[in-house]
């Protein structure tokens, strides 16, 4: 039973019984079918995660104290990281890597962006703003709503600003670099924080290379490979009309004039440039997640290896692929198959020279292996 090695979900399929009167959102024990305490967790019948799990001690009780706790030792690693800075930017609880299912809040600067992914954790909200009000004073909190696990948990929850005030984009730097961010529109939270170390490594492969930079979102890749890497040339697209203006802007905010940014799709553009016969030194790809539930997964597969086939035809022998997946389904033994298809169709050999996951600031936690779900193959296209 995964519960009992520590896993923070239980699944539907694995309740026997419910005792009368319970509740979504109400903290229950979860025993064996001879009575014996297991764990205690928040329940929640409208998901398939039935119980999300938060302690294995029975003299545990899950109240502000609690809480407050689990805050305060997730700080205190962002703090130990070096994450903290004023004008920096962080993800300050990743949900399991923190012991906290459900709750997702990244720190831009001065600001907080709350978004449970939860029932249970979105009912207590009002907790967690006081909570993080007290540690860290932020100037204001805004509340997100991912769709996605929303409608899977079976909640709502009005989206905004709770507390001070959050202007419509703020300014953080990362390895020096200054973006824009739109914290109240924009992506996830407003940001790739997941990908701050794989964007300084990547570019450290970049230097004098000419560039193609797909699903560049606010231009995370790009502007460190320009800035950082000394990449000769870069060509960065995204579908966004809205994230490649606020690239734009990150490009004449840090003096950046040798990457081009475009709207457009990257599917038929991959198609197009193969058929014109362009050519690169090294293509970044970065694709939303291509799968959300394990239906999805032999879909996913099939679009990694379109595009990353394309991606390495387009490739000067010697180029660098820089291949990203945050389909958490999709196992990092997949992905490498993928990579391994790609070879066989396209005659080319790969060298993978890193296999790389998220920053520090979305810890592992090896008791639930969903948390390592972001893979960046950095690799050598001959």
């Amino acid at each position: 039973m995964a519960l009992v090695r520590r896993h923070p979900w239980v699944l539907s399929t694995s309740v026997a019984m419910v005792e009368d009167g319970i509740a979504d959102g109400d903290v229950v024990d979860v025993v064996s079918p001879e009575g014996q305490f297991l764990a205690r967790g928040i329940y929640n019948k409208k998901s398939r995660i039935r119980v999300r799990l938060y302690t294995w001690d029975s003299a545990v009780e899950l109240d502000h104290a609690f809480w407050k706790e689990k805050i305060r030792t997730a700080i205190e690693l962002r703090e130990v990281l070096g994450y903290m800075a004023s004008d920096g930017a962080c993800r300050l609880i990743f949900s399991e890597g923190d012991g906290l299912s459900g709750l997702i809040v990244d720190r831009y600067g001065p600001y907080l962006v709350i978004q449970p992914t939860a029932l249970g954790l979105g009912k207590r909200l009002p907790i967690f703003v006081e909570i993080f009000q007290e540690l860290l004073r932020p100037a204001g909190i805004v509340v997100r709503k991912e769709p996605t696990s929303a409608g899977a948990e079976g909640f709502d929850l009005p989206e905004g600003v709770v507390c001070g005030e959050v202007p419509p984009l703020v300014m953080i730097a990362e390895h020096g670099i200054r973006h824009k961010v739109d914290l109240h529109k924009g992506q996830k939270t407003g940001f790739y924080l997941d990908q701050r170390e794989n964007r300084l490594a990547a570019a450290r492969y970049l230097r004098g290379r000419r560039v193609l930079d797909l699903y560049c979102y606010t231009g995370g890749f790009s502007l460190t490979a320009a800035a950082l890497g000394g990449a000769e040339s870069i060509e960065a697209v995204d579908s966004s009309e809205r994230a490649i203006a606020l690239a734009r802007e990150g490009a004449r905010e840090n003096s950046i004039e040798c990457v081009r940014f475009s709207q457009t799709e990257v599917f038929p553009l991959l198609e197009t440039y193969v058929s014109q016969g362009r050519k690169f030194d090294a293509v970044v790809l970065d694709p939303p997640r291509f799968a959300s539930r394990r239906g999805q997964i032999a879909q996913a597969l099939r679009a990694y290896h379109f595009i990353n086939r394309l991606a390495v035809m387009l490739l000067e022998p010697g180029g660098i692929l820089v291949s990203c997946s945050c389909s958490g389904r999709v196992s990092r033994t997949e992905f490498l198959q993928v990579l391994f298809g790609v070879a066989e169709k396209t005659g080319r050999t790969i060298q993978v020279l890193e296999q790389r996951g998220a920053a520090p600031d979305h810890p592992v936690n090896v008791f639930c292996p969903e948390t390592d779900y972001l893979k960046c193959f950095i690799c050598r296209i001959l």
